[in-house]
């Protein structure tokens, strides 16, 4: 149990997506006068290593190159966990892992050989952690959550600051670039393109008019820098489209050159920014939120939760 009479404490989250590992390291500090800590990162570390693209793909497992790199990583991120001296953690594995034929194992072999324990999470529960890091950062009552990530899209509506409705969608950046969808018919993107339109407008309808929207994940955040605003971290449609067309029209190499992208984001962003610019047409949303915070937030607010360190 952590409390109060420790001025220092360290939580540290494990985000393990389809398109990257994430260790994010918050310190925790009360004062005499505040009731309620305050939370500053203190380090975070980001290694491109791309499960989707084996998941995704017509083998639907985890190689064993990338098994290699991702136990390698792990080393490293409890190395790095140490050297803070770390109080609390917690590793969470989303779509790539949960869809992996050898998730499960890679997850035993990683606590045997390692020593960090890793919970693959439903989509619900990926949500539900990241609803967590949002809520201080929304101005509205009434708002539809946008998180696009590797393999999975998902997407909460908000009534009176309560979750009324969820659902994640199988679409996600890595996903839509994965060997087998060379295989998805026409019909079949337009179906479930379909689905997307038909369940947003169904949700939205207790929320009044005009529908707000936040959004989070690494390209929207990417978006955000690009469009060079600064306008209370806030997008209109109408750049994200303009972004789109920008960025739709450049080759991979061009968006690294002209837009100084990294390698992996360069070809996942423009198939991100689809999936964003079809949920906020769906429900008529005009502008949207970025507060640059997402599953890693939700994890460290999770802990701080859950060893009962937000008061007294």
């Amino acid at each position: 149990m952590i409390n109060k009479s420790n001025q220092d404490l360290r939580l540290a989250a494990i985000d393990i997506g389809s398109n990257a590992l994430r260790l994010h390291i918050s310190r925790v500090r009360f004062s005499e006068k505040d009731s309620y800590p305050s939370f500053k990162r203190i380090e975070q570390v980001r290694f491109p290593l791309r499960l989707g693209t084996d998941v995704f793909s017509l083998s639907h497992k985890i190689s064993p190159k990338n098994e290699a790199k991702f136990i390698e990583v792990m080393h490293a991120f409890k190395n790095v966990m140490e050297v803070f001296e770390v109080n609390d953690y917690m590793a969470c594995a989303t779509s790539a892992m949960r869809e992996s034929k050898n998730g499960n194992y890679i997850v035993e072999r990683v606590k045997r050989e390692v020593g960090i324990s890793i919970d693959i999470i439903s989509g619900d529960m990926e949500a539900e952690l990241i609803n967590k890091s949002i809520l201080n950062y929304v101005s509205t009552n009434n708002f539809v959550h946008i998180d696009v990530g590797g393999g999975s899209t998902e997407v909460n509506i908000y009534h009176n600051l309560q979750k009324i409705d969820a659902r994640s969608f199988n679409m996600g950046s890595v996903r839509s670039i994965a060997d087998d969808t060379k295989n998805v018919t026409k019909e079949y993107i337009e179906r479930e393109n379909q689905i997307l339109k038909d369940w947003v407008q169904k949700a939205i309808k207790p929320l009044s008019s005009p529908v707000n929207a936040v959004g989070t994940g690494g390209n929207i955040n990417k978006l955000y820098d690009l469009s060079k605003q600064s306008k209370n971290k806030i997008l209109s449609f109408r750049e994200i489209e303009r972004l789109y067309k920008e960025l739709s029209k450049r080759n991979y190499q061009e968006r690294i050159s002209d837009f100084g992208l990294n390698d992996d984001r360069a070809d996942v962003i423009v198939p991100a920014t689809e999936i964003y610019l079809k949920v906020m047409k769906a429900a008529g949303i005009k502008e949207i939120i970025i507060p640059k915070v997402g599953l890693r937030e939700g994890i460290i607010q999770h802990l701080f939760d859950k060893n009962n360190i937000a008061q007294n």
